[in-house]
């Protein structure tokens, strides 16, 4: 079975987990979830990480400690994974769905100012497949109005916007560490900020409030979100091996992208983003194709999924207005198997399986 994403582990961290089971070192107080918030935080140039038990948390963490609740509205992509809007309905907030940009599948810009309201309170752009939104606009948007930046960077680990690291422009930044992101913890996510007042917060949300001065006193509404240190050694592993694991990445993108053009449609890239191909999608024709060719190469031991399906289209968040450029990416589109250590022989073994349905579709 060719995978369509797996995790790509090495001896580094084996060794990083082996010491802290070694030193007995589990609970999310020991110091490996230390070591690799501040890590974190170094690598992307920021004051403060803080590590939560994943990504669907950091959102909603991130959200609520800035303040959003019920009553206000919050922008997001419709083309999204659910945890994204699934964390503004947990503060009790409403989601404002806006489509996709023609090309990369990201929120287009263009739309945004027309859905903010009174109410509005934050947006949430959704850097999708690790290609990086048009931040400018978005900012612009920010400042007339007075809103919050949460960046879902639960996709784009390392990718550019203009040349500077995406999760740096807002004022908190949510990755998620899935075991089939570009770097993993099993489960995990983590927020940064430079934001000194919000990294406190966030700290004290995510374990229960404890006072500081009085341990069981908790003078807010908080929860147990926090990333044990097994999932920190493995995740600080990774992050030492993140260049490697992107350059991987890339290198398929660009395998798969030489051999299948002019067979499928493939997603865009902008010449402000420096993409870091988490996964690499293609286009069909139509949804019977897309998923002709998806059972096609299930029956031959290779892995796919659809793209996102949008939120407008979902049972929980269905809605009457249509949204075409995301509709339409959720009934042709699809990605392929993308795993750092996939080989070149498997993907010669999906490309070959591609042209060769293609060429007699069913």
């Amino acid at each position: 079975m060719i995978h369509v994403c797996e995790p790509t582990l090495s001896e580094l961290e084996k060794k990083y987990v082996m010491e802290a089971l070694e030193r007995n070192w589990l609970s999310s107080t020991a110091p490996p979830v230390a070591t690799f918030e501040k890590a974190f935080a170094e690598r992307f140039g920021v004051r403060h990480a803080v590590a939560v038990n994943s990504g669907g948390s950091a959102l909603f963490l991130s959200l609520w400690t800035l303040g959003v609740r019920q009553g206000d509205e919050v922008i997001v992509p419709t083309f999204t994974m659910v945890a994204t809007a699934g964390a503004v309905t947990q503060c009790g907030a409403t989601c404002v769905f806006v489509d996709s940009e023609p090309g990369t599948g990201n929120i287009d810009v263009r739309q945004i100012r027309e859905k903010v309201t009174t109410r509005t309170k934050a947006i949430i752009p959704v850097h999708i497949y690790g290609h990086p939104c048009d931040m400018d606009p978005i900012l612009e948007i920010a400042r007339d109005y007075d809103l919050k930046i949460v960046e879902d960077c639960a996709e784009a680990h390392g990718a550019l916007y203009k040349g500077k690291p995406v999760g740096t422009f807002s004022d908190a930044a949510c990755f998620s560490f899935y075991a089939n992101k570009l770097m993993t913890c099993g489960e995990g996510g983590m927020i940064i900020t430079n934001d000194d007042k919000l990294a406190y917060h966030l700290r004290h949300s995510r374990a229960y409030d404890f006072d500081d001065e009085k341990h069981f006193w908790h003078r807010r509404l908080a929860w147990n979100l926090r990333m044990s240190s097994l999932e920190a050694a493995v995740g600080r592993a990774q992050l030492e091996r993140l260049d490697s694991l992107i350059d991987a990445r890339r290198k398929n993108a660009a395998y798969y992208s030489e051999r299948l053009k002019g067979t499928v449609e493939m997603l865009e890239q902008k010449a402000y983003a420096t993409t870091v191909s988490w996964m690499h999608g293609i286009l069909l024709q139509d949804e019977r194709t897309r998923d002709g060719l998806q059972r096609c190469l299930a029956d031959n031991g290779v892995e796919t999924r659809t793209f996102f399906l949008p939120m407008n289209l979902q049972p929980v968040y269905k809605t009457s207005a249509p949204f075409p450029i995301a509709e339409d990416l959720g009934r042709r589109g699809m990605y392929l198997p993308s795993s750092s250590h996939l080989t070149d022989e498997e993907k010669d073994t999906v490309i070959r399986l591609i042209k060769t349905f293609l060429a007699n579709p069913q």
